[in-house]
């Protein structure tokens, strides 16, 4: 349990922060024993329900605090000093500082950053992270991994920002298509219509099926929005909650043209820093595989990955476990280097090398998609307007010539 509490330290100065006890009393009297004269003191909200909706950290908070206290711990201080000075800074931001505080409260009772970074309620935080920050602190490299954790999670940022940034001039051109779409059907084309039906004459095939879809979409809209909705929620849940869905669906996309490369190269690239800055921070390497493989986000690889890292506890080696098992194998540019790795001694610097061929690979894949992806959805959208155009025009032509 977590407490905050308000009173004097012992030169009579104000204070105020965060204690972590099994109950109240125990909290009053690790205060005592710290000198500290509490005016009020109560357990924190905030923790408490941090408990229930506790979510992982985002990435750029992840680097960002990795980089400021590893910057702290570069001047000379401790970490309990640089906790103190990163709580004051960050005290605006309510969940950030009371995260800060849950783990300088830990620290100031003896326990290592690595216990308290663990037993914290507010943020989830990466296994992998976890147990680098473990190893470092046993081995006093605590201020070199924080700053290549730091680089990583700033690294993972600011790609997802790449794609999303990338991803909105297409999405408007989609969003436009579909509402000038829809803006034909149900304005213009009932319009129109109305002015075949004078004529009482047959009409062609195309255009009484772009007026039975402009009939079937204004008169059922509401049930053809809800029922996407649910749809969408429903398979979103399938996926998210069924583990052999997620497979089968993972499976597919990585066997699909171009997106199963990007998904591939982006997989293996991260799991291949990952592995190689565990291995960098002390980590075993049946360990560092294991939890490297844990951080896979689709379900082929990654159930792949754990059977192979199964292999590896046992004392085999990671590459002829991958070649040997079933499931999605990686691809043989990644085995080949893995291997030359493990057979030299030399698996940290040979994946480091592969993640940076990775994301330059899926740099110049990323933008020769984006370059198709313009001219096929105006293909789309003039082919659209095209056949509802022609769907119009064609009977006031056959009338025109009938005259």
């Amino acid at each position: 349990m977590l407490f905050k509490y308000k009173g004097l330290d012992q030169n009579g100065k104000s204070t105020k922060g965060t204690i972590n006890a099994g109950n109240l009393e125990e909290a009053k009297h690790k205060l005592r024993s710290q000198n500290i004269y509490y005016k009020s003191i109560s357990e924190t909200s905030q923790i408490s329900f941090g408990s229930f909706t506790k979510k992982p950290m985002p990435e750029a908070m992840l680097s960002s605090m990795s980089k400021e206290l590893s910057s702290y711990l570069g001047s000379g201080m401790t970490i309990l000093m640089g906790l103190k000075l990163m709580e004051k800074q960050h005290a605006k931001e309510k969940k950030y500082a009371s995260f800060l505080g849950s783990i300088k409260t830990m620290v100031e009772e003896g326990k290592s950053l690595y216990v308290a970074l663990s037993s914290q309620k507010v943020y989830e935080l990466p296994d992998f992270f976890l147990q680098s920050l473990n190893v470092a602190g046993q081995s006093g490299k605590m201020n070199e991994v924080l700053t290549s954790m730091s680089n990583f999670f700033s690294g993972q940022s600011k790609i997802k920002k790449e794609v999303s940034n990338a991803l909105i001039y297409p999405l408007f051109i989609f969003i436009f298509a579909i509402g000038m779409t829809g803006f034909l059907v149900s304005f213009v084309v009932p319009k129109i219509v109305s002015v075949f039906e004078d004529t009482h004459k047959e009409l062609p095939g195309i255009t009484k099926f772009v007026i039975g879809t402009s009939d079937f979409f204004t008169t059922h809209y509401i049930g053809i929005l809800v029922s996407f909705i649910v749809i969408v929620l429903l398979l979103s849940f399938l996926y998210t909650k069924i583990r052999s869905i997620k497979y089968m669906v993972d499976a597919i996309l990585l066997k699909t043209p171009l997106f199963g490369t990007l998904i591939h190269n982006h997989e293996l690239g991260r799991f291949s820093y990952i592995l190689a800055l565990m291995l960098d921070s002390g980590v075993s390497y049946a360990q560092a595989v294991q939890l490297a493989s844990s951080t896979f986000g689709n379900e082929a690889l990654k159930a792949t990955f754990a059977a192979a890292s199964q292999k590896v506890v046992e004392g085999n080696k990671l590459s002829n476990a991958l070649y040997a098992i079933r499931g999605f194998k990686p691809n043989r540019n990644f085995l080949q280097s893995l291997a030359l790795g493990e057979e030299s001694s030399q698996v940290a610097p040979i994946l480091f090398n592969l993640t940076k061929y990775y994301e330059e690979e899926n740099s110049l894949k990323m933008a020769a998609l984006l370059k198709m992806m313009e001219p096929v959805m105006m293909l789309v959208i003039g082919a659209v307007v095209g056949v509802i155009v022609v769907a119009m025009m064609l009977p006031i032509f056959t009338m025109s010539a009938g005259i």
